[in-house]
C-alpha cells in the first residue's frame, strides 16, 4: 500500500480512513483504508504504479450503484468523479468522455452539439465509468449501444484502446480483458436537432421525477429485471412496498428502490435487500439478482 512518504510524486488528493458515507448516494458506509482522487489520467497512471499488487482496488464514481458496508473498505478506493472529467467532441459523430463525467452531463453535452442517441443517459444517476462497467440503462437505452471504443488502464498504469468487439455485453453485464479498468469511452452518435434533444431530455427527467424517489437517498434500481418481467412488479405483487428495516425502506413510489429515510446503516439496507429477495422468492418463485454492487466489511 502507498504510504504518506510516497505522496511527493503525486498531484492528486490522498486520504486515509475516509468515511465512504460521504461518497455514496445511500449516505452509508464505513471508512476506506486509502482514498485517492487523481489530478488527471497521467497522475492516475503514476498512482496505480505505486500500489502493491496485493492491494485491492475499488473504483468510485458518484457512488450511486454501490452499497459500502459499515465496516468499511480494506484496500484503495479511486474516486473519479470530478477528476477524470474530460469531455470533448472529436468529430461530427463521436464524443470522448472520461469515466468521471456524469452521465447526465454527457447527455446535455451531446444534444447541445447537435448529436442524438445519448439522451437516455440523462436518466442514469452515475458516471460514465459506472455506466460502462455495468452497461447501465434507462428509458429503453443501454450504454454499450453507443460505445465505439474504450480506453482502459491496468495496475501498472498502462493505458490501452479497445474496441467494443473485445467485450461481451449483456443486460447489466460487461465482460472484458482481466485486470483492466475503464478510463474513457468513445461514443458514436447520430446527427440530431438540439431543440428536439433538449425537449426529449426534459421529458425523461420529468418522468423520472414522477416515478422514482429522486428526493430521497437511494442507489437506483436495487435488483435486475428478470427475463420477461420487472423486479418492481414482483416486489409490489409480494406486498413489500413500504417494508422497512431500521431506517431503510422499500420505496412507496418505486418498489425496486430502497431509500434511506434518515440514519439508516448499511446493515439496515443489506438486511432489507435480503428480506425482499427471500420474500419475493417465496411468493413469486423467482430469485432476484442484485444490480447494486456490495463491497466492504460488515
Amino acid at each position: 500500500m502507498i504510504t504518506v512518504a510516497d505522496q511527493s510524486h503525486l498531484r492528486g488528493k490522498l486520504l486515509f480512513d475516509e468515511p465512504m458515507a460521504k461518497h455514496t448516494s445511500w449516505r452509508v458506509g464505513g471508512p476506506a483504508d486509502c482514498f485517492y482522487v487523481p489530478a488527471d489520467l497521467a497522475d492516475l497512471q503514476l498512482f496505480l504504479a505505486t500500489q502493491s499488487p496485493a492491494q485491492p482496488i475499488y473504483w468510485l464514481g458518484l457512488g450511486s450503484n454501490l452499497l459500502v458496508r459499515d465496516g468499511g473498505v480494506r484496500g484503495t478506493v479511486v474516486a473519479t468523479s470530478g477528476a477524470l472529467d474530460d469531455l470533448r467532441k472529436l468529430d461530427e459523430q463521436r464524443v470522448r468522455a472520461e469515466v468521471g463525467v456524469a452521465c447526465a452531463k454527457v447527455a446535455r453535452f451531446t444534444v447541445t452539439h447537435g448529436l442524438a442517441g445519448a439522451q437516455f443517459l440523462a436518466g442514469i444517476p452515475g458516471t460514465v465509468g459506472g455506466a460502462l462497467a455495468m452497461n447501465a440503462g434507462a428509458f429503453g437505452g443501454e450504454t454499450w449501444t453507443i460505445v465505439e471504443a474504450v480506453e482502459t488502464i491496468d495496475r501498472q498504469g498502462r493505458v490501452r484502446t479497445r474496441t467494443r468487439a473485445e467485450f461481451t455485453i449483456g443486460y447489466r453485464r460487461v465482460e472484458g480483458p482481466a485486470h483492466e479498468w475503464f478510463v474513457a469511452a468513445l461514443f458514436h452518435l447520430q446527427q440530431g436537432d438540439e431543440a428536439e434533444g433538449k425537449a426529449h431530455i426534459k421529458t425523461l427527467l420529468v418522468k423520472r421525477g414522477q416515478t422514482q424517489p429522486t428526493r430521497m437517498a437511494n442507489a437506483g434500481s436495487v435488483f435486475k429485471n428478470p427475463p420477461g418481467d420487472y423486479a418492481a412488479r414482483l416486489i409490489e405483487a409480494s406486498g413489500l412496498k413500504g417494508l422497512c428495516e431500521g431506517k431503510a425502506c422499500v420505496s412507496e413510489l418505486h418498489a425496486n428502490f430502497i431509500v434511506n429515510t434518515g440514519e439508516a446503516s448499511a446493515a439496515d439496507i443489506e438486511g432489507l435487500i435480503n428480506e425482499v429477495r427471500e420474500r419475493v422468492a417465496r411468493a413469486q418463485g423467482i430469485t432476484l439478482e442484485l444490480e447494486v454492487r456490495v463491497i466492504g466489511e460488515p
